[in-house]
């Protein structure tokens, strides 16, 4: 019965993928769409054949989940102290919040332009653009959590002989780890997007840079390819492990129940 539904849940979710391909055959066979506007299937599975063979396929893509791996990693191991400082204590969360404000609306992206100035071309200035995406979601992400926590519980531990170590790491981090992996989720997202962006101004690699180059010399085909391999590289990601660690989390700490 859970094999039948496993297979049920992965024809529906492929289904509306399968939909867009044979409309993306039918209007490109239809209207007779200049390749150079935009490709068939064919030609981009040509390009794909081509850069498996090549091996620059694999070099884009190791690249980019590095960046991405170590960038978020830096991220939660800052975020979630300071989420959890701010959600115990009310004089650190007032002095903090209007920074968080501030600095939210300017994570990611828009930081691509200092960061090379600091980091140089490369992987520093990504890995920071990266880290900057991640770490105020997280950060909010925690501070919510911890703060959802009764009061009533940290007393309880309290007055069972609980010290601050312990009430951290049997009350505190239990009790926000729900809202912690659904901010490294969220932040995983808004990540891959400054990940694309900055690799197409400081590298000379990865995904952002594979899309950027092709642009330049009209081949669409490698264009639409990299979109593709994005695409699935963060269905991928999401569906095999951040849903799955989302869920698992959430059932272990009584938010829902199991299947």
């Amino acid at each position: 019965m859970r094999a039948l539904s496993l297979i049920f849940g992965a024809a529906s979710f492929a289904a509306p993928l399968l939909g867009l391909l044979v409309l993306w055959v039918v209007v490109v066979h239809a209207f007779d769409v200049n390749p150079r506007v935009f490709p068939g299937p064919g030609a981009v599975g040509h390009a794909a054949l081509e850069s498996l063979r090549d091996g620059t396929l694999a070099a884009h893509v190791g690249a980019s989940l590095a960046r991405v791996a170590l960038g978020t990693a830096l991220a939660v191991l800052v975020a979630v102290p300071l989420g959890v400082a701010m959600g115990v204590s009310q004089a650190v969360s007032d002095f903090l919040t209007p920074l968080f404000r501030f600095f939210s609306v300017l994570a990611g992206i828009a930081w691509i332009p200092i960061a090379t100035l600091w980091f140089g071309y490369g992987f520093g200035a990504i890995v920071f653009v990266i880290f900057n995406a991640v770490f105020f979601i997280v950060a909010y992400n925690t501070l919510l959590g911890v703060s959802t926590i009764p009061k009533s519980l940290r007393h309880a531990a309290a007055s069972l002989g609980a010290g601050r170590w312990a009430t951290l790491t049997e009350v505190l981090l239990p009790g926000a780890l729900p809202n912690i992996v659904t901010g490294i989720r969220t932040g995983l997202g808004f990540a891959w997007r400054g990940l694309i962006a900055a690799e197409m101004i400081a590298t000379n690699v990865g995904l952002g840079y594979m899309l950027f180059v092709a642009r330049d010399f009209y081949r669409t085909e490698v264009i639409v390819f990299g979109m593709i391999v994005i695409g699935l590289l963060w269905l991928l990601i999401d569906r095999l492990f951040l849903a799955p660690l989302e869920r698992a989390t959430i059932e272990r700490w009584g938010l829902v129940r199991a299947a």
